[in-house]
């Protein structure tokens, strides 16, 4: 069997992951970090694109990879409109989107820019992956108590269905016939219920809903927050960062680092250990809430993300949870592995790519 060669590109705020991967072997990794005084001229994301370009092409360069002797390049998908699970590839409508930032601004909408940009004179397709505004919700799960506000689905997925599929493979199943409980720890915190295949359910985890986390509040009372946004003392823009950003552990501990609120409490400090402990309960009643949208038929519970390495915080979640399926924990997040194994399965000819901009989702309100 022939081995296919990927080319992988993850941006983030301040650096971009460059990887070369031959089937499900990384062979070729480096991190391209941007200083504050490089990327402070740019207004946009997407004034970026060149500036980051070139430096992947020198990478490139320097290592000795040759785009021609690339099979696909595949990116980090960024804030589309809410689609479908899958491999995409890039189209036009998807450029015009991530250029415009359709859904916000986020270093992640280069991904598929810079994928298409860094091929887009050969023959070699450019692809995203699982981005972040997945949305496979059922109808039930967008109704929020209020008409003018529907619930929608913006969650770590690309993790989350990496760490599934991967659990399937482990116990030859097939994903698609799974019911699985799989909750993202990281600065973020996302509880998602997968049926057949598809998210049925999941929180608003990119505005802190759900349970708190290292740096965003969750759902908070929501009378108490009225009269804080109408108190006069912040600003809407204050506000927005007090709940994504400054809320959750940072809020608490003054940090957002899960690392240290974890070495706080074993040098003995109560008050950390409380709110530690706190996250632990809410996101426990979040999975509790999400396995009754199974009717209880849950054949695991999976946890990952960086927070999953922490077995004195992972051991709290199991002590509340594991009546209701067994737990397995998947530490980490390998959004390099997860972006080539999507772009495989196109090449592999075992997933047909999708074509974005059809069958988009219809909400029910």
């Amino acid at each position: 069997m022939n081995k296919h060669k990927l080319l992988i590109i993850n941006p983030g705020s301040t650096s971009t992951k460059v990887a070369v991967f031959e089937d499900e072997n990384i062979i070729f990794e480096d991190i391209l970090r941007h200083s504050v005084e490089e990327l402070k001229n740019f207004n946009k994301m997407y004034d970026q694109m060149s500036f980051r370009k070139e430096i992947i092409l020198r990478s490139l360069y320097e290592n000795y990879i040759e785009i021609d002797d690339i099979d696909c390049v595949v990116g980090r998908g960024g804030l589309l409109m809410p689609i479908e699970s899958g491999t995409y590839e890039v189209n036009e409508l998807m450029l015009e989107h991530l250029k415009i930032g359709y859904m916000g601004e986020h270093a992640s909408n280069l991904g598929g820019l810079l994928a298409h940009e860094l091929v887009k004179d050969t023959n070699c397709k450019s692809y995203i992956v699982d981005p972040v505004v997945v949305d496979e919700l059922q109808d039930v799960a967008r109704i929020s108590g209020l008409r003018e506000i529907e619930r929608i689905s913006i969650f770590h997925a690309l993790n989350q269905k990496a760490i599934a599929k991967r659990h399937a493979k482990l116990i030859n199943k097939k994903y698609e016939e799974l019911s699985l409980i799989v909750v993202h720890l990281g600065g973020g915190v996302s509880v998602g219920a997968h049926k057949n295949g598809r998210v049925i359910d999941c929180a608003n985890a990119l505005d802190g809903e759900g349970p708190f986390s290292p740096e965003r509040a969750g759902t908070l009372p929501v009378g108490d927050l009225v009269k804080l946004c109408y108190s006069g003392k912040y600003t809407y823009d204050e506000v927005k960062k007090m709940i994504t950003g400054e809320g959750g552990l940072e809020s608490y501990l003054g940090t957002n680092s899960a690392q240290e609120a974890s070495k706080r409490v074993d040098d003995g400090d109560e008050y950390a250990r409380l709110i530690y402990y706190a996250m632990a309960y809410q996101i426990a009643k979040e999975i509790g809430a999400i396995s009754a949208v199974l009717k209880g038929q849950v054949d695991a519970i999976l946890l990952t993300g960086g927070i999953a390495y922490d077995d004195m915080f992972t051991g709290w979640i199991k002590e509340m949870i594991s009546f209701i399926a067994p737990v397995h924990t998947y530490p980490g997040e390998d959004e390099l592995k997860a972006l080539a194994e999507g772009g495989l399965r196109i090449l592999r000819g075992e997933e047909e790519a999708k074509i974005y901009g059809e069958g988009e989702i219809e909400y029910a309100i």
